[in-house]
């Protein structure tokens, strides 16, 4: 089987073709819209934790996050792996912004055991510590 470039082929697949790209363009500016508002909301969770000296991560919702995940891919007929991974890709990325934060606002180092591996396919993220008490109500990372 030979393959031809877009350029070769006939008009009416050059159209599809183009519709549907302008639909993935579309698609991934709104993806990186809700991302960029997610992060808002996460910043402001990471100033009320070092407000507060709650450990960064919060291995608990994460996995919760993590399983909730997985059954929403699921649903949308989407690879949990891959949707898994995603979020821990974000999750790894919210957790250093809060560890900034934290360092930031003077709280100094605050300890955890694990870490969360955007490229491996679970979670690994172990229990934080903190001298403070984390407050189990806090499940909006």
């Amino acid at each position: 089987m030979t393959t031809s470039t877009p350029q070769e082929a006939g008009p009416d697949v050059r159209a599809e073709l183009a519709r549907l790209r302008d639909s993935i363009d579309n698609i991934d500016a709104a993806v990186v819209h809700m991302l960029a508002e997610r992060f808002k909301c996460t910043q402001q969770v990471g100033h009320l934790k070092a407000a507060h000296q709650l450990p960064p991560a919060d291995p608990s919702r994460e996995a919760h996050q993590i399983a909730r995940l997985r059954r929403l891919a699921e649903s949308a007929k989407l690879d949990p792996a891959f949707a898994e991974k995603l979020l821990n890709f974000i999750i790894a990325e919210v957790i250093r912004h809060h560890e900034r934060i934290a360092d930031d606002a003077g709280g100094g180092t605050i300890a955890t055991a694990g870490t969360t591996d955007p490229t491996a396919d679970t979670a690994t993220t172990g229990a934080a510590t903190t001298t403070g008490a984390a407050d189990p109500a806090d499940t909006r990372e």
